[in-house]
């Protein structure tokens, strides 16, 4: 039999799943973060390391009998990132004495892509607090759009929805902007009353400018003019992700899978979006992803297998 494991390593938790080669489920698991840009390799490696080590004991072999071991982490979206963490791991194992040579790292919009499609040709857009594109084309070359980060993109997510909010009352405060309800769910919701207070939050204290997206966009769906005019400058951002992917795929239809919560789940924003990719858009069908990113981390597992068995 042969064994593949794949990791699905967010900012707050690692998924672990193993199955042989019919993706069949062998063992599933999971363990703490997996950001190592965030909180370094060695203790990533360490989360790894203890998530397939569990794996192997409960099959009842050794690390070595892996085929091949894949991580779609976040951070991991640069090939000199990814080499970063590759590296910590199989020094970790080293230092074990066990040698193992067919571990791989990925970025977890990678994997979710290969899974959401079974590894065949589609897209996926991800618009949780920050936002990103992916697609894969017929000849598996894959494409990117967006993903610049909150200083010089993230359009249509969470942060992005989240800071026009506070611009909207910032600017109410100065007399510059019409009133709007924010103010008052700012107020209510984070005691945050005037200029000096939000200023002081925003650059003092780290406020998480994301977490006020959902206040917006509930704004938006109970009438708030201004809510209601960020959703749909926000929206209109992620439909020219879309339109920009249709381009770089040149497919008569582009599959279409939504990842994170501003899009994802079932809000007035998604709603929105949902609406404008009907009628904005042609040859665009958005569908529920086939299985989940840690599947196609072994998706991909596999296919470097493959590739090195030939």
């Amino acid at each position: 039999m042969k064994y593949f494991a794949g990791l699905d390593g967010g900012g707050t938790k690692t998924k672990c799943v193993v199955t042989d080669e019919n993706l069949n489920i062998l063992f599933e698991q999971s363990d703490g973060p997996s950001a190592f840009l965030h909180i370094g390799t060695g203790p990533v490696s360490q989360t790894i390391y203890k998530l397939i080590n569990e794996a192997a004991k409960s099959l009842k072999i050794e690390i070595s009998n892996f085929n091949a071991i894949l991580i779609g982490s976040t951070g991991a979206g640069r090939k000199k990132d990814a080499a970063k963490l590759k590296y910590s791991f199989k020094r970790f194992l080293k230092n074990k004495g066990i040698v193992f040579n067919n571990f791989y790292v990925e970025s977890d919009a990678r994997i979710a892509l290969e899974g959401a499609f079974s590894g065949q040709p589609g897209s996926i857009l991800i618009s949780g607090t920050g936002s990103i594109m992916f697609g894969k084309d017929k000849n598996g070359k894959i494409y990117r759009v967006g993903g610049f980060g909150r200083l010089i993109g993230d359009d249509g997510s969470g942060f992005s929805i989240g800071r026009k909010g506070l611009i909207a009352v910032a600017r109410y405060y100065d007399g510059r902007g019409s009133a709007t309800v924010l103010r008052k769910l700012l107020a209510d919701n984070f005691k945050i009353k005037n200029t000096s207070q939000l200023i002081t939050e925003v650059y003092q204290n780290n406020f998480d400018i994301a977490i006020f997206a959902p206040f917006v966009i509930n704004a938006a769906s109970e009438g708030d003019k201004i809510s209601k005019q960020i959703i749909q400058e926000e929206s209109d951002e992620l439909i020219a992700h879309v339109k920009a992917m249709q381009k770089k795929l040149n497919i008569k239809t582009m599959k279409l899978s939504l990842i994170g919560g501003t899009i994802a789940g079932d809000n007035f924003y998604s709603m929105i979006f949902k609406k404008k990719i009907v009628e904005e858009t042609k040859n665009v069908i958005i569908q529920l992803p086939n299985y989940p990113p840690e599947i196609g981390a072994v998706l991909m597992a596999k296919n470097y297998y493959k590739k090195l068995n030939k």
